[in-house]
């Protein structure tokens, strides 16, 4: 990344911005149709629970990965949830009988399995709707998993506000750290990033499955990433300035330097992202893919975009900055860097300490469908799941297991499945749309919600019995395949994401030390944001005043790799600025110490800057409607906070001084590249 790049910036700047403008103008109108073309699905094809659940739609055309919707009433209203049930159509019902109807006669419940929906194939909006509205006034309750989603959803903000409330927040810390109208130009750089990452996310939509959630990332990961870089060529532009270059000669000088750290650093983003491409899961590959775009579009937007600007109306926006720039003041960085220095062994074991602490709770990281309690705080929904509770059924009535069974071996393999411990009822209705060529569909109901231990453990019992006959499925067996399809794999990412890491911070380093030391670093800052998803959410300890739900008992199945994905490049976007200032110190003074006292010194304002402006954003991303996505950025929030603070503000400086010469050791050693 050199002087000519740039000067070829400078020279075509009002084409690149015209380039620039066009794409934006596009991706405004990609982003306002960008909805209906992506995917709700999360399939993973092969699986037996997903052969089966495949073979139920195919021989009855509802049920199998759908959850049903639940509808509970009294004895008095039996005929109402008939009606409830017949009010969706292509459905299978069950009402009342053994299993749905309590002991003491006092409650009645109704079994709806729907047909798959035309936007989520596992649930169906409208057949919920249906259910509901042939419910209302009647005294009868619907519930169930969708619906239980759906009244958490229905109070989050959408994807333009949460944007806006992130945008808000950024400009604000933004307009502290710039004291100018220059501070509007980071802002400028991440709308044109932004949108026109959702024209190229319009493209491969039309061609590939592209994940839903995709589009929460793009808007809000990318609105903190693009300001992130932006702010980093900025603030070295701003200091050449002050060291007495003329606008265009800053320019040059920041492209060298800040170039490319943006460089190596929106790399280092992207290589956690593609290795998704590793999970045999086609809406995980589609997050990496998607998720992609973000730095790439960032990264070519602050090389190309911002050296002209900054040429051309840069000075004028600085002018009126109400603080001086001095580079050479001893500013409170560089007296931190000098703390940690000076007490480099008590720093690194208070941070160690507390990172280690965090990454311990992690140790219990539970992936897969967070519990039915806390999908919902309140609604109708929440209450027809607690009168089935009060009433004895217990919420795997919500979350039965469904099996296909010859009709000639039904006798047998209802005795066998009553047999399991756990095992709450088991209804095959003798009913022509339970059976048809020859099969039976059958509905098995745990004691206990799936999602939780006792739930897994009796799905797990069923699923053992080993029949040939008896094929498994239900919503619970599909999520549970889901999770191993998913973490099966991560080994494999997670070779490829440090191998690759490894190089190229060799490359831009070098250094053998640095890259892995900030492997290591990045990992520890990960398990530790882990641990504070397990603790907030998992465990409860803080999700009642987030959200008011109880703990999950689980995390979101793909939530744990999205954020390891997204907080291991991000992560690294900090240690890269850091390091590179640091090799860069280093070089002109030959003093370790010192090149950690400047480095630190130097981005420490930057990088807390950043990490907030990031904050903000993942805590506007928190307002989305959906339970994973407020854990989701729970985890990434808290990550790049703990990141840019205890790990890069303490733990780095205080073992880059520890380790003295050997931090810049490299076979066959260069100083020069």
């Amino acid at each position: 990344m050199g002087s000519t790049f740039a000067a070829f910036t400078i020279r075509h700047r009002r084409a690149i911005a015209l380039v620039w403008v066009v794409l934006a103008v596009a991706g405004g109108w990609a982003a306002s149709t960008l909805s209906g073309h992506l995917s709700q699905a999360t399939d993973a094809p092969g699986k037996p629970a997903f052969k089966a659940n495949a073979a139920i739609l195919e021989r009855f055309g509802s049920g199998g990965g759908i959850a049903p919707i639940v509808a509970v009433g009294t004895p008095e209203q039996t005929a109402t949830l008939r009606r409830v049930g017949a009010a969706v159509e292509d459905s299978r019902t069950v009402v009342g009988g053994p299993g749905l109807t309590s002991a003491d006669g006092r409650t009645v419940v109704a079994l709806i399995f729907p047909p798959p929906g035309p936007g989520a194939p596992d649930e169906n909006a409208p057949a919920l709707a249906a259910a509901v509205a042939a419910a209302h006034g009647t005294g009868v309750e619907v519930t169930g998993q969708q619906a239980l989603t759906k009244g958490a959803d229905s109070g989050g903000a959408g994807l333009l506000v949460e944007t806006l409330l992130g945008g808000v927040g950024a400009l604000v810390v933004l307009i502290a750290v710039f004291a100018s109208p220059l501070a509007f130009v980071p802002i400028l750089l991440a709308a044109v990033s932004i949108l026109t990452t959702f024209l190229v996310l319009r493209g491969l939509a039309a061609a590939f499955e592209i994940s839903f959630v995709v589009q929460f990332f793009v808007g809000l990961i990318g609105l903190g990433v693009a300001i992130d870089y932006s702010l980093l060529f900025i603030v070295r532009w701003r200091e050449e300035r002050a060291r007495g270059a003329d606008p265009e000669e800053a320019v040059h000088r920041a492209v060298v330097t800040a170039g490319h750290a943006i460089l190596v650093s929106g790399t280092t983003v992207g290589i956690g992202l593609i290795a998704m491409a590793a999970v045999p899961v086609a809406f995980i590959r589609s997050i990496g893919l998607g998720g992609l775009l973000i730095p790439l579009v960032s990264v070519i937007a602050s090389l190309t975009l911002l050296p002209g600007l900054l040429t051309t109306i840069g000075p004028r926006l600085d002018r009126r900055r109400t603080t001086a720039v001095d580079v050479d003041r001893d500013t409170a960085w560089t007296r931190w860097s000098r703390m940690v220095v000076g007490r480099r062994w008590p720093a690194a074991i208070l941070g160690l300490v507390v990172t280690g602490a965090l990454a311990a709770a992690a140790l219990s990281l539970n992936p897969g469908q967070p519990s039915l309690d806390a999908l919902a705080s309140n609604g109708t929904a929440r209450d027809g799941l607690q009168r089935i509770e009060r009433s004895g059924l217990g919420s795997g009535t919500l979350t039965p297991i469904e099996a296909l069974v010859p009709v000639a071996d039904i006798g047998t393999a209802r005795q066998r499945l009553e047999a399991v411990d756990g095992v709450h009822a088991v209804l095959a209705p003798a009913d022509p749309a339970w059976q048809a060529g020859g099969m039976q569909a059958v509905a098995i109901l745990p004691e206990h919600d799936a999602a939780t231990s006792a739930g897994k453990d009796t799905l797990n019992a069923v699923r053992d019995l080993h029949s040939g006959t008896l094929l498994i499925g239900g919503a619970a067996a599909q999520v549970q395949e889901l999770t191993d399809a998913i973490y099966s794999s991560f080994p494999v990412m997670f070779a490829v994401i440090s191998i690759l890491t490894f190089l190229l911070l060799w490359r831009s380093l070098r250094s053998v030390v640095l890259p892995v030391k900030a492997i290591l670093l990045n990992l520890l800052s990960v398990a530790a944001s882990f641990g504070v998803v397990v603790l907030v959410w998992q465990e409860g300890h803080g999700s009642h005043l987030l959200a008011g739900l109880p703990g999950t008992g689980a995390v979101t199945n793909w939530v744990p790799l999205a954020m390891f994905a997204f907080l291991y490049g991000l992560s690294m976007d900090y240690e890269v600025f850091i390091l590179s200032r640091m090799r860069e110190e280093y070089d002109r003074t030959g003093s370790t110490d010192e090149a950690v006292i400047q480095g630190l010194g130097r981005t420490g304002r930057l990088v807390t800057s950043a990490a907030l402006i990031l904050f903000l954003a993942f805590v506007a991303l928190g307002a989305g409607p959906q339970t994973d996505l407020k854990i989701l950025a729970t985890g990434l929030a808290a990550g790049i906070i703990l990141d840019a603070t205890v790990v890069r503000a303490l733990i780095v400086p205080a073992l880059v001084s520890l380790m003295g010469e050997a931090n810049w050791w490299t076979p066959g050693r260069r100083d020069t590249d």
